[in-house]
């Protein structure tokens, strides 16, 4: 599971006492809620459904998933099913692709994730290795459905405004930029790309 409000709170509290602008920030915005998610690689499918398509379409996509292998379904009930069977369930020949690199692999003991790598980047390497997971996706799978303290997603979009808005910098960090910046609020960037979000459209700020 993910962070819980206390574990956002007490680091959170430790990132405000190095940088006044995020004690700043925290003062006006408040706490953010948890973002958390169930572990095993069901929660990983449906990062692969959701891709590039609507929160209305990705649910709709995973309902008639659910229907068709049951909603204890197993890697190798995905894996059974012809083009056309996923098909009918609105996954294209790209997400099908994707689908079936997760499965197999879960499958074949490849990606375990039941025990991940305790380090992160290795962590991170090992989903990396399903097809259409690039780092971001293993990033917040980490961090929302394992709950890793340290996680820090600095090539998501809000997360670089986020910290961008927060410190008052002119112009929005590049990835690089926020990997950096974030450096010195080690062990605790988790909860801090959950702030980040929690400020991105945060009219107060």
């Amino acid at each position: 599971m993910g962070l819980s409000a206390g574990q956002i709170r007490d680091g959170l509290d430790e990132v405000a006492s190095r940088e006044p602008a995020i004690a700043r920030a925290l003062e006006v915005a408040g706490y953010p809620e948890p973002r958390i998610r169930e572990t095993g690689y069901k929660t990983m499918l449906r990062t692969i459904v959701g891709q590039q398509v609507s929160v209305a379409a990705a649910s709709s996509m995973w309902n008639k998933l659910e229907a068709e292998l049951g909603e204890d379904f197993t890697p190798a009930c995905l894996l059974e099913r012809d083009f056309d069977t996923l098909r009918a369930c609105g996954l294209s020949r790209q997400k099908q692709g994707y689908a079936r690199s997760l499965c197999e692999l879960v499958s074949a003991g490849e990606v375990d994730f039941e025990h991940l790598p305790e380090d992160d980047e290795d962590a991170i390497a090992e989903l990396t290795k399903i097809k259409g997971i690039g780092r971001w996706s293993a990033e917040i799978y980490l961090l929302f459905a394992e709950g890793r303290p340290d996680i820090w997603p600095a090539g998501d979009l809000a997360v670089m405004a986020g910290i961008g808005k927060i410190l008052g910098l002119e112009e929005r960090p590049d990835e690089k930029a926020t990997r950096a910046l974030a450096e010195p609020w080690r062990p605790h960037r988790g909860a801090t790309a959950i702030f980040t979000w929690h400020c991105y459209n945060n009219p107060a700020l």
